[in-house]
C-alpha cells in the first residue's frame, strides 16, 4: 500500500475495539470505495456521536444532550432501591435487552486496572455511596463481566460498600469466563440476574 491516506485511516479505525490490521484494511478499501454521500453521511454521524452525547449526571450513561438525565434514572416506574453497577453504556444496553432488571443503574466507565491505569478514583464510586445513601438503597447488583479485572473491581467494591447496610450480589456464573459481556446473549443475562449471587 503506497498511499499515505489509506495508512493513516487504517491506523485510525485500529483504534476501535477489535479492529485488527486486517479487518482495518477491509474496512478501509470498503470506505474508499463509497461514494462521496455515504462518506458525508457516515462522518456527520460520527462528529454527531461526538458533539451531541453527554453522560447523565445521575448514573453516567452516555444520553443526548438534549436530555438532562437519562430516561431511566427520570423513570418513576423503576426500583430506585436496586442499582445495576455496568462498566459502560454497552453492558447497560445488553442487560437492558434482556428485559429483565426494572431497577436503576450505575455506570462505573472502567474496571480498576493498574496496568492501564484505572484507579478507584476513576470508577464513580463515590457517586455510588452517595446515591445509596440519598435513595435509601437496598441492593447493588455487580454486573460485570467476568474477567480478572471484573472480579477483582467487583470484590473491591463490596468490601467498601459493606459497612452501608446494603446487600451486594453479582451476576450467576452462567457467562463464560473472559466473555464480552455486550455480546452475550439476553437469555444468558435474564438468568445471570435472575440467579444472582451475595458477594463476600
Amino acid at each position: 500500500m503506497n498511499s499515505q491516506a489509506m495508512r493513516t485511516l487504517q491506523e485510525a479505525l485500529m483504534k476501535l475495539p477489535g479492529v485488527g490490521a486486517k479487518t482495518a484494511a477491509r474496512l478501509a478499501y470498503h470506505i474508499a470505495d463509497m461514494d462521496a454521500q455515504d462518506i458525508e453521511i457516515l462522518s456527520t454521524a460520527i462528529r454527531n456521536v461526538k458533539d451531541n452525547m453527554h453522560s447523565c449526571p445521575i448514573c453516567f450513561s452516555m444520553i443526548d444532550s438534549d436530555r438532562e438525565i437519562c430516561e431511566i434514572c427520570a423513570s418513576t416506574k423503576r426500583d430506585e432501591k436496586i442499582i445495576c453497577l455496568v462498566k459502560d453504556s454497552r453492558d447497560l444496553d445488553a442487560i437492558e435487552r434482556a428485559g429483565t432488571f426494572n431497577g436503576k443503574y450505575h455506570v462505573t466507565g472502567g474496571l480498576i486496572s493498574p496496568i492501564a491505569g484505572v484507579t478507584q478514583e476513576d470508577i464513580h464510586l463515590r457517586e455510588l455511596i452517595k446515591r445509596i445513601g440519598d435513595d435509601d438503597v437496598k441492593e447493588v447488583i455487580i454486573a460485570f463481566e467476568p474477567t480478572v479485572e471484573g472480579d477483582a473491581t467487583a470484590l473491591f467494591i463490596a468490601r467498601i460498600l459493606k459497612p452501608l447496610d446494603v446487600k451486594v450480589t453479582t451476576l450467576a456464573r452462567g457467562l463464560s469466563v473472559g466473555a464480552d459481556f455486550s455480546g452475550t446473549d439476553s437469555v444468558t443475562i435474564a438468568k445471570a440476574i435472575a440467579n444472582r449471587i451475595l458477594v463476600g
